[in-house]
């Protein structure tokens, strides 16, 4: 069984019920389900759920995007082995805890396999709520060339690179192109402050004012709880990213969820607590791959300046990344999966006539 075939790279031609064009995101593909399919499956598998959800098939890949373009290896690697399953994983884990916990709801419904989530449509809050907890990245970079404004938000002097934060940060940003808000400009990750919000909480599609401080608690409960059970795991829950929608919940009532991915090497930095102890910054998420990156290549300007869009497509294009740079991603991603979750991540040999064969037997979703 070679490497290259344990990677599921190309995930949006799968024989998957749906009349609808499929989605495919930078890691994701997306088949929504017509009214017929997601009733019938509401009914036979007892989802509690409204019986007019509409449903979706989510299937993740294991491509690995850095800088808006996708890599792939050398020896046939269109992805990165076990990236895939150990997002779901990771991802699977904190919805679950938020949801015992009393938290919220996530858009996941049903895991039929590692790779797939079975989800509800949700209307998605048009903010990507970033959570910092230390200065590092972009903050760390604007801070010393002397801004101390984020998002509303005034720094005090004299912090220094990667330092904890005196108090946990909320720095979101515009989700997609908003149009029609004063003092916003119409462009995508904008930053916005909570007076944006609050004056313009309709626009950023919240059903209700007083979501506003409901979103806040999530965000800080749901941040604290991922940090807590990290740090039990001598690792440092750094920053993330938190996205949020509505669905209406099984008595028609707008309810606001957890959606997308949380606490993953993808959506957040983690630090090696170890390491950082001793003044060294060990990473245990995607941030390790731009740093390589970045490295590797000799024009690093190529992947910072986005005026040089076109150069960096050609680069991802035409390089095929070391096979050993590729595994040592994947244990990246297995290692702080398997801590999180606590159990060994077993890959499929064959991933895609896994998903396939699953959905014809157990839910009559293939074609």
């Amino acid at each position: 069984m070679s490497l290259a075939s344990q990677v599921l790279a190309v995930n949006d031609d799968l024989p998957i019920k749906t009349s609808s064009r499929v989605h495919s995101g930078k890691v994701r593909s997306v088949y929504w389900l017509d009214t017929q399919e997601s009733r019938r499956l509401i009914t036979e598998k007892g989802y509690a759920l409204h019986p007019d959800t509409p449903l979706a098939v989510m299937v993740i890949s294991d491509r690995i995007s850095a800088f808006d373009c996708i890599w792939q290896g050398e020896e046939g690697l269109a992805g990165v082995p076990g990236k895939g399953a150990a997002l779901n994983a990771i991802a699977n884990h904190w919805f679950k805890t938020f949801k015992e916990q009393g938290l919220a709801n996530s858009h996941i419904v049903d895991i039929p396999h590692p790779f797939v989530w079975i989800v509800q449509k949700a209307t998605p809050v048009m903010i990507e709520a970033i959570c910092r907890q230390y200065i590092t990245g972009s903050m760390w970079r604007a801070y010393a060339q002397g801004e101390r404004d984020f998002c509303g938000i005034t720094l005090p002097e004299g912090l220094q690179k990667d330092q904890k934060l005196p108090e946990l940060l909320m720095t979101p940003s515009t989700k997609g192109i908003l149009k029609g808000i004063p003092g916003i400009p119409e462009a995508d990750d904008v930053n916005i402050t909570r007076k944006n919000i609050e004056d313009n909480f309709q626009a950023f599609n919240f059903k209700r004012y007083s979501d506003i401080a409901k979103y806040e608690h999530l965000l800080k409960q749901g941040f604290d709880v991922i940090g807590q059970q990290l740090a039990n795991l001598n690792q440092i829950f750094v920053d993330t990213k938190f996205e949020f929608g509505y669905v209406k919940n099984q008595d028609g009532e707008d309810e606001l969820i957890y959606m997308d991915e949380v606490g993953t090497p993808d959506s957040s930095r983690i630090w090696e607590g170890s390491a950082y102890a001793k003044g060294n910054i060990v990473e245990r998420s995607k941030e390790s791959f731009r740093q390589f990156l970045l490295n590797h290549f000799p024009d690093p300007d190529i992947l910072l300046n986005k005026n040089r869009m076109p150069e960096r497509i050609a680069l991802a294009k035409h390089n095929l990344l070391p096979t050993q740079t590729i595994m040592d991603i994947s244990r990246t991603y297995l290692d702080i999966a398997e801590k999180i979750i606590g159990q060994t991540i077993v890959l499929p040999s064959n991933p895609k006539a896994e998903i396939i064969d699953i959905l014809n037997s157990q839910y009559q979703l293939i074609q």
